[in-house]
């Protein structure tokens, strides 16, 4: 069983000490996000990490599962028509184009995802070949272990593992779509 933070405890995900603890920058940096990247945001929140994004990527397209996520991180970042695109969705079954994003980002997100084989073949799918899968995850939730099986099923949808760490609140994979 996963626990997904709810809206009304969104003030967690957004607030000086978090801001203080978390480069945002250098994770979008080591994600390979650049002035050029259609960067794919998988449980974008209330828009800790969306906020740079618009100002740094050719577009993003935010994937949030709760309505009242949605409604906080469109507050935060005013939705931009061609550069921002917000979907309400699980990633799993969400509506994916094809071969559409440069970047998956998914900070703290994947061990929320309830279907994650689901997840794992529409991220593949919305990603273009060459593209990077960057995962983080909280080391407190997420074991070595509990990593591995996350890298494992997207290498068997064709990806290759660049790198993986461990930091002192974060564990880390970059992942690049070689099929």
């Amino acid at each position: 069983m996963c626990f997904v933070c709810p809206s009304w405890l969104s003030f967690i995900l957004y607030n000086p000490v978090r801001k203080l603890l978390t480069d945002r920058h250098k994770v979008l940096e080591e994600s390979g996000i650049g002035a050029d990247s259609v960067v794919l945001e998988i449980g974008a929140g209330n828009g800790f990490f969306t906020e740079i994004l618009v100002t740094l990527a050719r577009k993003v397209i935010a994937v949030e599962l709760q309505e009242g996520m949605v409604r906080k991180l469109k507050k935060r970042v005013a939705p931009r028509p061609g550069r921002m695109e917000v979907v309400m969705g699980d990633i799993s079954s969400a509506p994916a184009g094809e071969n559409i994003a440069d970047v998956c980002l998914l900070y703290y997100s994947f061990h929320e995802v309830g279907d994650k084989s689901g997840a794992v073949a529409n991220i593949c799918k919305m990603l273009k070949k060459g593209g990077v899968i960057a995962i983080y995850e909280p080391s407190l939730e997420v074991g070595e272990k509990d990593l591995k099986v996350t890298i494992s099923m997207f290498e068997s949808e064709g990806c290759k593992l660049q790198l993986a760490g461990k930091g002192l609140f974060t564990r880390f994979a970059r992942l690049t779509k070689n099929a």
